[in-house]
């Protein structure tokens, strides 16, 4: 095809993004399966270049505008959730549009650097992973060390007993590793003994993180009948150009980090990157997340398309992999430049949808907006995944709510990822399998 038919396609898929990012906790790797099976189904309805630049389009829409039911709906997947507690507060200074644009505005400038990068892609990354290809599940190993042990006991040295003290120190750690090993051991259990039907294994995951991070946020919202005051929709946001930069930065550190290794998502990427910088301005939180999940989406999927290197990495190289490889370096730049167009497309939609959301959040009360996203989000569930589906979102809404009552870090529920693919890539996977009699 020629290059600007694809890049048409691109723009095509962000425009799609838009309609996607009004649905809370629609996660794109589930749109983008149901669109390869429509595909699938009439072959020759899309040819595969064009469906390539499409999941493009709609991968870097998506990484931009999916804030926007994290903020106004607090409906997060696991790119989203550490982005959460300061838009929430944002939004309870009326100040959610704002924490929309700061989040958006990291996300452009991931774009910016991710095209700066784009020359240098190939020959760096086929030199990275040729290193750490062979050390892969101890890094992972280190991750998980690092993210327990930065739960730190939290108390407030007020019990009157030196018992109740150490209790009221050392609850949220241990339910940040409760929080671990259980979604752990549902990781497992999804893995080895998935209960989805087996024409829609590719939502596998889907219902775990509807359980894990977006039903408890709902059940929150309704259970404290939070009141959303009226927002104010800002003319410019309070950042200099050296904070926007310094945001940026980690954001692209941890998202580039993200985007390289396995089962690390933009979230924990983000994380890593913003305690190895010292973040601790709310405004370089924002910017630097809304940076880390636009490059670990986007650059995810933008390193399987660099010539000789097809790095799959992420959701959606792994569908496309199996149905399109693009070999030329044509089409890799190709694929640069509607990635930048894509990009900037995204940002002009999140100002336009943000007002949009401004305005639904003052008009309809927040409990009914919680209400119904909860009901939605059990109609997706069963819809996609069937009645098995509800039964393990169910399950992972359990351990989600575990940090919400116990005040630990959210970002432990990763360990339904994280746990089992770390001990499968370290060759032990099969015997915990077995140990806990799922083979």
């Amino acid at each position: 095809m020629h290059p600007l038919q694809l890049v048409g396609y691109a723009l095509a898929g962000t425009l799609l993004s838009a309609l996607v990012a009004w649905v809370p906790a629609l996660h794109v790797y589930n749109v983008a399966g149901l669109i390869i099976l429509v595909t699938l189904r009439w072959p020759g309805a899309i040819p595969t270049d064009g469906l390539a630049m499409l999941m493009l389009g709609l991968v870097t829409g998506y990484a931009t505008l999916n804030t926007i039911p994290s903020v106004f709906l607090a409906a997060p997947d696991e790119s989203t959730i550490f982005i959460v507690l300061p838009s929430q507060k944002y939004l309870m200074q009326r100040r959610g549009y704002e924490a929309t644009v700061l989040t958006g505005l990291g996300g452009l400038g991931g774009i910016a650097c991710l095209l700066a990068l784009a020359p240098f892609a190939g020959r760096v990354f086929s030199v990275l992973r040729s290193i750490l290809q062979p050390h892969l599940h101890w890094i992972l190993a280190l991750i998980i060390a690092y993210m327990l042990l930065s739960e730190w006991p939290k108390g407030s040295d007020r019990a009157p007993t030196a018992w109740g003290r150490l209790w009221d120190g050392w609850r949220s750690l241990l339910a940040g590793i409760a929080t671990f090993l259980l979604s752990g051991l549902l990781g497992f259990v999804i893995l080895y003994r998935s209960v989805v039907p087996l024409e829609m294994a590719f939502q596998n995951l889907m219902p775990a993180f509807v359980g894990l991070f977006a039903i408890p946020w709902v059940l929150t919202n309704l259970l404290s009948g939070t009141q959303v005051p009226p927002q104010h929709i800002a003319r410019s946001v309070d950042v200099s150009p050296v904070l926007a930069i310094r945001g940026v930065a980690a954001g692209v550190l941890g998202g580039l980090f993200a985007a390289f290794f396995p089962v690390v998502t933009g979230g924990i990427g983000g994380f890593l990157a913003g305690q190895a910088t010292a973040q601790r301005d709310d405004r370089l939180f924002l910017l630097s997340q809304g940076a880390a999940k636009v490059v670990y989406y986007v650059g995810g999927l933008l390193l399987w398309f660099v010539p000789g290197l097809h790095l799959t990495r992420g959701g959606m190289a792994s569908m496309l992999s199996g149905l399109y490889t693009p070999y030329t370096p044509q089409t890799y730049w190709t694929a640069v430049g509607a990635m930048a167009l894509s990009g900037a497309l995204a940002f002009f939609l999140l100002l336009i949808l943000a007002r949009g959301a401004v305005a639904l959040v003052g008009r309809v009360d927040y409990r009914w907006l919680s209400a119904g996203t909860l009901v939605l989000l059990i109609v997706l569930v069963v819809g996609l995944t069937g009645w098995g589906g509800l039964l393990v979102a169910t399950a992972a809404t359990g351990i989600g709510l575990l940090p919400v009552l116990w005040h630990s870090r959210r970002m432990n529920c990763m360990g339904v990822l994280l746990l089992p693919i770390t001990l499968n890539m370290a060759g032990l996977g099969p015997v915990i399998a077995g140990w806990l009699g799922l083979l």
